[in-house]
């Protein structure tokens, strides 16, 4: 069992592929790390000895921002950007999508579910006036 930046690595898969379960760090990354770590990536992340993840551990800290200080300049990066009063930040606000796409049709994955067409409540009293 290797933890590395308070993620535990599954055990069962290779490094290189376990790596990337930490935030920020994507499977190129991993493999950089790998190589300046002199690991191979074929090996499991359970066969890993104690000196690798110290080195591995050692290598990311040094060289990489990953997990809470990376999620932390990004939320600090979108907090900026809204108090500036940007598009970008007005967008992010509103929860619609921010670089450039449609919103006609699309985006529900930003928007959320749709919302219902307003309705006439009372046909009838409407019709009666």
């Amino acid at each position: 069992m290797a933890r590395i930046e308070g993620v535990i690595l599954p055990n069962e898969r290779r490094v290189e592929y376990g790596l990337a379960f930490l935030y920020g760090i994507g499977l190129s990354r991993s493999r950089v790390i790998l190589q300046e770590t002199k690991i191979n990536p074929d090996t499991r992340v359970k066969d890993l000895s104690h000196e690798q993840v110290a080195a591995i551990q050692k290598f990311i800290t040094n060289n990489y921002k990953v997990e809470g200080e990376l999620k932390k300049e990004v939320t600090m990066n979108i907090k900026r950007l809204q108090e500036i009063g940007s598009y970008r930040g007005l967008r992010h606000k509103k929860s619609l999508p921010t670089r450039g796409q449609r919103t006609k049709t699309n985006a529900r994955t930003r928007k959320g579910p749709r919302k219902p067409a307003n309705v006439v409540p009372n046909k009838k009293i409407l019709a009666k006036k």
